[in-house]
């Protein structure tokens, strides 16, 4: 998260409630200008994602709470509630457990590893490299970074298209 200022930390406890209550995890929250509003970005997440219907219901349940506080605006606002993308980085120990099976990058000293997360828990996380298990502590992990993958293990290939030019299938 950024830097917390008042106003700020003041809707982190006031919104980190609400998300929680709703089953999910407050990951960010930022408050800029936009002319005569405030723009309120929030970015939630869970243990098995969430969803575009999570995010409705989410998003309601902190606008009901931020009509009803008359401390955090003295104006209009312009509310945005998403998950995060597969860009954000693992900083956090429910990070790296939502991660398990998927394939990151960490900064190890001078050097780039690149290895699926196997297990992780509230202080470790376990990495599977060339075949490998190495288990870091967290704190020593730094930020973590999510490999796209078109097809991840276990998981069928895409089916290819299939261009077909001979006159086999067809009937004389």
């Amino acid at each position: 998260m950024t830097a917390r200022t008042p106003q700020r930390q003041h809707l982190i406890d006031l919104l980190g409630a609400v998300i929680t209550s709703q089953g999910y995890d407050l990951e960010d929250l930022s408050v800029t200008a936009a002319g005569r509003r405030s723009l309120i970005r929030i970015t939630v997440d869970g243990d098995h994602g969430i969803d575009l219907d999570a995010v409705a219901d989410v998003s309601r349940a902190i606008s009901e709470v931020l009509d009803s506080d008359g401390d955090s605006f003295a104006g209009p606002y312009v509310l945005e509630v998403s998950s995060p993308g597969v860009d954000r980085p693992l900083t956090e120990a429910r990070h790296w457990r939502r991660s398990i099976g998927r394939l990151v990058t960490v900064q190890q000293g001078e050097k780039s590893l690149t290895g699926r997360v196997v297990a992780a828990d509230d202080t470790s996380a376990s990495l599977d490299v060339d075949g490998v298990t190495h288990t870091f502590a967290i704190a020593d992990l730094g930020t973590g970074k999510i490999q796209v993958e078109f097809s991840r293990p276990g998981q069928p290939e895409p089916d290819e298209a299939r261009f077909d030019d001979s006159d086999e299938d067809e009937e004389a």
